[in-house]
């Protein structure tokens, strides 16, 4: 039974951590990212087994992990509130070409991430071709140029 009460632990532990972590933390992974996982891992390891290296108790940790791990997804997928903790929402930070920076600097977002996936999907240049730009909930960015429905380029407003 302590098995399983430590592999609970460190389940929610790690998840609020990484859910506190941020958006982006978890959307693209540095070299510092991985580094980091690797040395969570071993201490997850660590404080879950404890003393016992048996098969039997890795077993328990995994059917443990995973049980609860699909518990928490049934949990999400019937709790709109539960799903909103966890995942979080999409946020606006950028609005009809301005850059919001109290939501960006929350995010830890910069200028330069927004740019790098306007021109990775759409092939923008500038910051003023951004109608919006939404941090998702995965931690990916989503760019809406300045276009109608017909797909006829709009022309920002002069500024």
């Amino acid at each position: 039974m302590e098995t399983v009460l430590r592999a609970a632990a460190i389940y929610v532990i790690l998840l609020v951590v990484l859910r506190l972590a941020g958006k982006r933390t978890m959307s693209d992974i540095t070299v510092l990212d991985f580094v980091l996982l690797l040395i969570i891992a071993e201490a997850t390891q660590q404080a879950m087994i404890g003393d016992d290296f048996s098969l039997t108790n890795a077993a328990v940790v995994i059917l443990t992990l995973v049980g609860i791990d699909i518990a928490m997804s049934w949990l999400k997928h019937t709790s709109r509130r539960v799903e909103k903790v966890m995942e979080g929402t999409p946020v606006v930070i950028v609005d009809r070409g301005v850059p919001l920076r109290d939501r960006m600097d929350r995010a830890r977002v910069t200028d330069d991430d927004v740019l790098e996936a306007a021109r990775r999907y759409l092939g923008l240049e500038r910051m003023d071709q951004v109608k919006y730009a939404v941090l998702e909930r995965h931690g990916g960015i989503t760019v809406v140029p300045w276009r109608d429905p017909e797909g006829v380029w709009e022309r920002p407003p002069d500024r």
